[in-house]
């Protein structure tokens, strides 16, 4: 079973705002993901786009999804 995340793998987080320029989750959202349930991540996904604009970074494109 794969766990449902934003990450993009450009794993860099801004300075000033605290947020991955990749996926808009921050270092302590980003450390407790795999503990989280399903609920959890789905309601901060929903999230991350108004977060990312808020924030001035630019949204990107999501990786494509493995098949299988």
């Amino acid at each position: 079973m794969s766990i449902e995340t934003p990450c993009i793998a450009v794993c860099m987080i801004d300075p000033s705002t605290g947020l991955c320029h990749g996926c808009g989750r921050t270092l302590p959202e980003i450390a407790r993901w795999h503990r989280i349930d399903s609920a959890e991540r789905l309601a901060i996904m929903q999230r991350l786009p108004a977060r990312m604009a808020e924030a001035g970074l630019p949204a990107l494109a999501p990786r494509p999804a493995k098949d299988g």
